[in-house]
């Protein structure tokens, strides 16, 4: 799925990384615990968060990250937008509560990606 398409299926607002709307995508995981991201998610593209700080864009460039969604209409600081445009992840914000928002991106055709054996 393009990232272009996710932003269109969430409603969700571009604030940095319009350049990479049309790259592909083929998971994605939502949690506000970046530590579960950590320990959990493998080759996942796109990370659907409510949480914002620094550490929601540094664990996405450790995991190798295309996308970060922000959802509950949170908004990251002008530090976050800066470190994620040096590190080419595309942020987006979507009014949808993270529940919503997967759905909708798992009916969309995004899945989970394999899970943990």
């Amino acid at each position: 799925m393009k990232i272009r398409r996710i932003k269109e299926l969430l409603d969700a607002q571009v604030l940095c990384g319009e350049e990479y709307l049309d790259n592909e995508v083929y998971s994605a995981c939502g949690s506000d615990m970046m530590s579960d991201v950590l320990a959990f998610v493998k080759d996942q593209a796109v990370l659907l968060t409510g949480l914002v700080n620094p550490q929601v864009i540094r664990t996405a460039e450790m995991m190798d990250m295309k996308c970060i969604v922000f959802v509950r209409s949170k908004m990251p600081t002008a530090d976050m937008i800066a470190l994620a445009k040096q590190t080419g992840i595309v942020l987006l914000a979507s009014k949808l509560r993270m529940y919503e928002a997967c759905g909708k991106l798992y009916a969309g055709g995004l899945t989970g990606g394999m899970e943990n054996e």
